[in-house]
């Protein structure tokens, strides 16, 4: 043999290696089986009104979690809770418990005559001296002495974040303050309404403490409370109040006494992660977990009335994707040819509340995070944005490139050597204003040093909307989307070196 024919041999092996890893034929058999009709068939019922907008806790984030689980089930793949597929999760939210004032002998309750803002635990009722202070200005606070007391105050600002005379009153030492900010009944009642509906704290993974706290906000109290405060009328108290400070007019106004409780209940919401476990061959040890949050915003009131926040880009594309994904790889595992590696499939709950899910099973772990070898997650990926109303089939990649340069190049190569989207990096700049790479279930695992790709189709003008409907899904694209994270997955699952992270 000579030596320019072992030269062109040399270079036909080196050019038939790259096309057997660049252009998989098994992966591609099974890539295009990945099925369009099925992706529709399973949005329209994850997204449909029958699952209430699947809000976090609630029935139809359930409903939507046992569809989930079934279709795991069908396809074959374990359950790896405890030979389970329901990871379950708690979270909390405060609310407040029973919370009154007293006036003598009459008692007004929250969000009747009285509305309560803030959260606490007065740890019981408290009987505390009142003092008025007017309209809570410098020279209204040098009348009168507040330390250790209960205060009423006078303002027309709805406002009370920031409002002076309310910062006044807390740094002149005032125990508890008490707002009139209402001329009438019905202003009152309004104003009350709107407390009660904001009133419920946001969800924690962790139980809020219940201690006895002593700062336990502030009242809004209503006129007709405010004519029993002093043994006078409101009228009477805002000529007091509006007299020039050196008729000390304040301090002529008797103290009087004031009682009040104030406590907040905890309450448990109820969640789950839906798993699904697909083993391995030879390096099954190793794991891929491949994520899509499942819950969504549930149902808002709006001026006409309850609407349903379908979801379905946001994200049952994202979810219908990680259950079509599950079905390939068990059917080709059916057919001989299952992961060299593990796959954890995996939809996780509370995403749109603060990322719980995954921040839970990243904190309790079914497969130690040290054998995770990348989490693909994928949140959106069924319509364009604006700025692609023309573009060719794209999709925006975010964080391939944060841990792992391995991974971004094998993203790289298997994309364009399959389907050759688009990929938009725009977001996956850190200093990006809408910080999507903190944004999603992915950042759970990047912050432990996993590497990651998120994929996402961008912001258009349905996000959060009750028109956030199948209808505007385009299942072909979403379809060639599945595809590429398909190829990417299988190539991550086969390869014979583990991607690692290179970079923090």
């Amino acid at each position: 043999m000579n030596r320019k024919f072992k030269v062109l041999l040399g270079f036909a092996l080196i050019a038939g290696t790259f096309h057997v890893s660049g252009q998989d034929s098994v992966a591609q058999k099974f890539g295009n089986t990945i099925s369009t009709a099925i992706l529709k068939e399973n949005l329209t019922i994850l997204a449909s009104d029958f699952m209430e907008g699947r809000e976090t806790g609630k029935r139809g984030q359930k409903m939507a979690a046992a569809f989930i689980q079934a279709h795991f089930e069908d396809i074959g793949l374990a359950g790896p809770v405890n030979g389970n597929y329901l990871q379950p999760i708690s979270l909390y939210t405060t609310t407040p418990g029973e919370t009154y004032v007293k006036i003598g002998k009459d008692r007004f309750d929250n969000f009747k005559e009285i509305a309560h803002y803030g959260l606490g635990n007065s740890g019981g009722e408290v009987t505390l001296p009142l003092v008025f202070v007017g309209n809570a200005t410098e020279a209204d606070f040098n009348q009168v002495d507040v330390k250790d007391k209960a205060v009423l105050l006078f303002t027309e600002n709805e406002w009370l974040t920031g409002n002076r005379g309310v910062s006044l009153a807390r740094a002149k030492g005032a125990k508890v303050i008490l707002v009139s900010n209402t001329k009438t009944k019905e202003d009152f009642a309004t104003l009350s309404t709107q407390f009660k509906n904001f009133s419920k704290g946001s969800l924690t993974l962790s139980r809020p403490a219940s201690e006895e706290n002593p700062r336990v906000g502030l009242f809004i109290v209503s006129p007709q409370v405010v004519d029993k405060l002093f043994g006078m009328s409101i009228d009477k108290l805002k000529k007091a109040a509006a007299a020039a400070p050196e008729k000390n007019a304040l301090k002529k106004i008797k103290p009087s006494e004031f009682t009040f409780k104030v406590s907040t209940d905890i309450e448990t919401v109820k969640t789950e992660n839906v798993l699904g476990y697909l083993e391995g061959t030879d390096k099954k040890e190793e794991v891929v977990v491949i994520t899509a949050h499942f819950d969504h915003v549930g149902v808002k009131t709006t001026g006409t009335g309850d609407r349903i926040n379908n979801g379905a880009d946001d994200d049952g594309s994202g979810t219908v994707a990680v259950m079509e994904l599950a079905r390939i790889f068990s059917q080709a595992k059916k057919e001989g040819h299952g992961p060299r590696r593990s796959i954890l499939f995996m939809t996780v709950t509370g995403e749109e509340k603060g990322l719980f899910g995954s921040d839970y099973y990243t904190q309790h772990p079914v497969f130690p995070l040290a054998n995770t070898v990348v989490d693909l997650n994928i949140d959106m990926i069924g319509r364009k944005d604006p700025q692609h109303k023309n573009s060719p089939p794209y999709l925006y990649v975010i964080g391939a490139d944060k841990l792992s340069t391995e991974l971004h190049t094998l993203s790289e190569a298997t994309n364009k050597a399959y389907l050759n989207l688009v990929f938009d990096y725009t977001y996956n700049d850190v200093n990006h204003p809408d910080r999507l790479y903190y944004r999603s279930d992915h950042w759970n695992f990047a912050k432990n040093n996993i590497p990651v790709i998120f994929y996402f189709d961008g912001i258009h003008e349905d996000y959060h909307q009750p028109s956030d409907d199948v209808d505007k899904i385009e299942f072909d694209l979403l379809t060639k989307r599945v595809q590429c994270i398909f190829y990417t997955a299988w190539e991550i699952v086969n390869r014979d070196a583990r991607i690692k992270p290179d970079k923090k």
